[in-house]
């Protein structure tokens, strides 16, 4: 559209807004106020008619949503109404609903709530309809919706009003719906294992447990600088220590990053804790949580995104990142002795490094590189250098190694995984590590939290522990394109000094 043509429609629009401002204050003029109503029986759903016409037939119904078309036509009319789960045509005929009410009705705009109550049956071309005995106008709609024809397709504009994108896409709607059935089928797969959910702070002193970036904030009733959490990991540890043995939780974490299509810097994740477990046993828990999930979800246990189908069935493949770095770019680390040797190899590879990067995390750059893209299928990548993994244990046979796994599928990073670190002596050691990088410039570094030393000297067994990325689940159960289309309202640069 040309900016004339928009000039054009603008005026139009407004005087559009004007006119319903007008038929609502006539409607309060008159003692029918839609907003003075705080109930409407609503005893069906469009969906649940169609699938039990039979049933259904003939008897009365109430349904409610908003008025999507209207089609007006001397003495009868049609509207459609979509509600939560889908849409129904309704047949308004002055005979049937009365004269005033259709009078009313006949000043209805699409976009405007409504209830409706009639008896079901079907049109002669064939279409399940609702006979009206009754319209009621629930709210009106002082805005103008989308034409329907072109939809709300302003990508911008439907992250920042959800509101109107789930009135005019149905699959986005449907995609929220399915997020909410993938997080209720992963709390009854750990319920069912003996899990018990939990809840643990946002605000804290130490934002550890991950290495990212932190936001930071003052709290004034006590004059402390405090953070809000990166990771739920430090906590849930504690717990451990307590004797809950098993524990998870579902929550938001806060990461001052980047955004792109896989990066919200709030975003949902789950983290659960087992003891006298390892990550062996977070292995054979992922399998499980996935195809529980996927079944449940998705009534299969093949998921298809962006054309590509991922097989949840096979056993899923496992990896060490040595030998995944071998194989995706020829480049054999059990031969790399140094850090010296580790950066010659990155410079013949053309790939960045800082001068703090040893030999682990060179050999994370190489994975990063060369190997991320083609993990297409379920698979763990294991036994991560040590310089990368401060809260893991070592593995007893190669000690500059951790006991650590990263899950794949579709190229994306969907859990991380620990044998937990549970010697206090070998962890304040990390820790020490960190607060170097940190003092050498790495943000993203951890610093020492001395009452989780303490909670660690106090005792902690044996456990396994992962942390998954839910809304990066949801992309890949959902076929949706970036973490935007599966949170509600996602994060966005402000415009003129508020949100638009």
């Amino acid at each position: 559209m040309s900016d004339q043509q928009k000039q054009a429609q603008e005026p139009d629009l407004n005087q559009l807004r004007k006119v319903r401002r007008e038929k609502l204050a006539d409607l309060q003029a008159n003692g029918k106020d839609p907003f003075a109503i705080t109930s409407y029986d609503q005893t069906h759903h469009s969906q649940e008619i169609k699938d039990r016409y039979e049933e259904l037939e003939g008897t009365q119904v109430s349904i409610a949503g908003r008025m999507m078309s209207k089609r007006v036509m001397g003495k009868a009319s049609f509207c459609n109404v979509q509600d939560l789960k889908g849409n129904i045509q309704c047949y308004v005929a002055r005979d049937s609903v009365g004269e005033e009410a259709y009078k009313d009705f006949k000043k209805f705009d699409v976009g405007d709530l409504v209830g409706v109550q009639g008896e079901v049956f079907t049109t002669k071309t064939g279409e399940i309809s609702i006979h009206v005995t009754g319209i009621t106008l629930l709210a009106k709609s002082l805005q103008i919706l989308p034409e329907k024809f072109h939809g709300l397709t302003n990508t911008d504009l439907r992250y920042r009003q959800r509101y109107v994108d789930l009135v005019m896409n149905p699959e986005v709607k449907d995609t929220f719906i399915k997020r909410s059935r993938i997080i209720s089928a992963i709390r009854r797969y750990l319920d069912g294992q003996g899990f018990m959910e939990v809840e643990t702070p946002m605000l804290v002193q130490n934002a550890g447990g991950a290495a990212a970036r932190p936001f930071e904030t003052h709290f004034n009733a006590l004059d402390e600088d405090i953070k809000l959490r990166i990771s739920l990991e430090l906590y849930l540890k504690r717990l451990i220590v307590g004797g809950m043995e098993r524990v998870y939780e579902i929550g938001r974490v806060f990461r001052n990053e980047g955004l792109d299509t896989r990066h919200n810097p709030e975003f949902t994740l789950m983290e659960l804790y087992q003891a006298y477990t390892d990550y062996h046993g977070m292995m054979d828990l992922t399998e499980n949580l996935y195809r529980y999930v996927a079944q449940e979800v998705l009534g299969s246990m093949k998921i298809v995104y962006n054309g590509v189908e991922m097989d949840l069935e096979k056993p899923f493949e496992r990896i060490t990142m040595v030998d995944a770095v071998k194989k995706y770019a020829g480049v054999d680390f059990t031969n790399v002795k140094t850090d010296d040797e580790a950066r010659a190899l990155a410079d013949e590879h053309h790939l960045e490094y800082e001068d703090r990067h040893k030999k682990g995390d060179i050999l994370n750059l190489f994975f990063e590189e060369y190997v991320e893209e083609h993990l297409i299928q379920p698979i763990f990548v294991m036994d991560h250098p040590i310089e990368i993994s401060p809260l893991t244990k070592k593995k007893p046979d190669n000690p500059d190694y951790v006991e650590r796994f990263e899950f794949f599928m579709n190229g994306w990073e969907m859990a991380n995984a620990y044998s937990e670190l549970n010697d206090p002596i070998d962890q304040r050691e990390r820790f020490r590590a960190q607060e170097e990088l940190l003092a050498q410039g790495d943000e993203e570094a951890n610093t020492t939290d001395e009452d989780f030393m303490n909670a660690l000297e106090i005792g902690m067994p044996p456990t396994g522990g992962i942390g998954f990325g839910i809304d990066r689940m949801c992309m890949l159960l959902t076929d949706s394109a970036a973490i935007r289309d599966v949170l509600a309202f996602p994060t966005m640069k402000t415009l003129g000094g508020k949100d638009q």
